[in-house]
């Protein structure tokens, strides 16, 4: 007999019928939590956690700066040495992984070139690195249009090799149109759904519109929708040091695996070198980035000024200003106590 019927009998009901009641009203709710509503799932929190409690943690595949299962996002402006990077980074990987590298800027020529001496001595890559590029003698079938038919033939090549790991040099060439949000968003979406379906790690390059070296890099300098930064999982940049125009240091822009521990006052700092037939990055060491910027002139501290002042009348503090604006907080404190606020 169950409790309701106890209830209407007017039967006391006893402890075993109560936690019997419970189980069943919490299995009732462990179901309609499952079921979720449309495209939605919906789990406990506790539940979640033990969906994936067996699953392994993401490990690093770039220090800390692109972990697995991530679409991260590599950003800088044209002669950083963008590509010379995400090449370096492939080549690591392929020691374990099969790399696909969809290079949409070289060509054969102009890659053997920088993996050689002289057309000649040519680096030994792995078999485990993949470099394609467009065929310029191929036609796009009636009825596609080319992003599409592109993104149609990766998922093909991705599902032929079984590959895991992908670096797309660069983002252009899966959308042309990414200003604004209505363009940006399906390219994310598309890149994310092609990450879930086959597990995939994505690094994506992408450009930065020229930039003002008086400042530091931050996620608005990525060129396009800021749809591109809200929904990458990470994302980093690298920037050209006016100290020394051989050194490049690198920043870590976002981050969701871990904290962001290659920022202002501890990015990355390394140099562009050739030393036999593989063009690189020689990592040199650690350093701050303001240490890297272009000075600012009479002309441009009037305006660094008024921005001081702007943030700090919107209520940030000194080392919030200092930060943003790639100056010391001291330098803050003195332009604020100079127009007495």
């Amino acid at each position: 007999m169950n409790t309701e019927q106890n209830k209407e009998q007017g039967k006391p009901i006893t402890p075993e019928e109560i936690r019997n009641e419970g189980l069943r009203m919490d299995e009732e709710m462990r179901q309609r939590s499952m079921e979720g509503e449309g495209i939605v799932k919906m789990h406990t929190a506790i539940q979640w956690m033990q969906v994936v409690m067996n699953s392994a943690a993401p490990r690093p595949l770039f220090r800390e700066l692109w972990h697995e299962g991530e679409v991260c996002i590599l950003f800088a402006d044209t002669n950083t040495g963008k590509s010379i990077l995400a090449v370096q980074i492939a080549e690591m990987l392929s020691a374990e992984h099969l790399v696909l590298y969809f290079d949409f800027e070289m060509s054969a020529k102009q890659f053997e070139g920088r993996y050689s001496n002289d057309y000649k001595d040519h680096y030994p890559f792995r078999e485990n690195l993949r470099r394609l590029e467009l065929d310029p003698d191929a036609e796009i079938p009636e009825g596609w249009i080319f992003e599409e038919y592109l993104n149609d033939c990766i998922e093909r090549i991705i599902v032929k090799t079984g590959a895991k790991i992908l670096i797309i040099d660069n983002l252009t060439y899966l959308r042309q149109e990414i200003e604004k949000a209505k363009d940006a968003l399906p390219l994310m979406k598309e890149l994310k759904a092609l990450k879930n379906r086959h597990s995939l790690s994505i690094l994506a390059l992408a450009h930065t519109p020229k930039r003002d070296m008086t400042k530091p890099i931050t996620r608005n300098d990525l060129q396009g929708s800021k749809m591109l930064m809200n929904f990458c999982d990470s994302a980093f940049s690298i920037g050209e040091s006016a100290s020394d125009n051989t050194l490049r240091y690198i920043k870590q822009i976002k981050a969701r695996a871990t904290e962001l521990i290659y920022s202002n006052n501890n990015v990355i700092v390394a140099r562009i070198t050739k030393p036999d037939n593989f063009l690189c990055f020689e990592f040199i060491g650690y350093g701050n980035e303001r240490d890297h910027l272009k000075q600012v002139v009479h002309e441009d501290r009037n305006e660094m000024h008024e921005q001081v002042l702007e943030l700090y009348k919107q209520g940030q503090s000194l080392r919030q200003i200092g930060e943003q604006l790639g100056i010391s907080h001291i330098t803050v404190r003195n332009v604020v106590q100079k127009n007495k606020l």
